[in-house]
Order: C-alpha cells, then structure tokens, then sequence
C-alpha cells in the first residue's frame, strides 16, 4: 500500500488504452490521520480474481489537489 501526499503533474508521452476494472473507495482513519482509499481489483481473468490489486491513500492535501486538477481538466 502506498500513501500519497502530493502529485507531481506529469504529461504522458504516449497515453494508451487500459483496460476497466472493479474499484472501491474506503473513508480511512490510521494514527490520528484520516485518509481516502482508492483499490483496485485487477481484471477478472487475474489468478486471484477479487484481490486486491493496488491500494492507494490519499492524505487531505493530495486528494483536494486531485480534485483541483481533476476539476481543471473535467
């Protein structure tokens, strides 16, 4: 798992199709730290089907820059 707290605005090079996935989002308290978790679940011909894939937790400051940018790009 990996917590997040900034983004780095990056420009892809060659941005490609990927494929869709099953996701959840998680309202998470740890160590007095509130966070919003992001999993994935990978596709559904993975050898573990419904496990999770990638976690992400976003600290306050990187999810109200996703939204900024998000609301920017949108």
């Amino acid at each position: 798992m990996a917590v997040v707290r900034t983004f780095d605005e990056k420009e892809l090079d060659r941005p490609s199709k990927h494929s869709e996935v099953e996701a959840t989002i998680s309202l998470v308290e740890a160590d007095g730290e509130k966070f919003v978790q992001i999993d994935t679940y990978g596709s559904k011909d993975r050898a573990i089907p419904g496990k999770v894939s990638q976690s992400l937790r976003l600290t306050k400051s990187a999810f109200e820059q996703l939204k900024t940018l998000a609301e920017k790009h949108f």
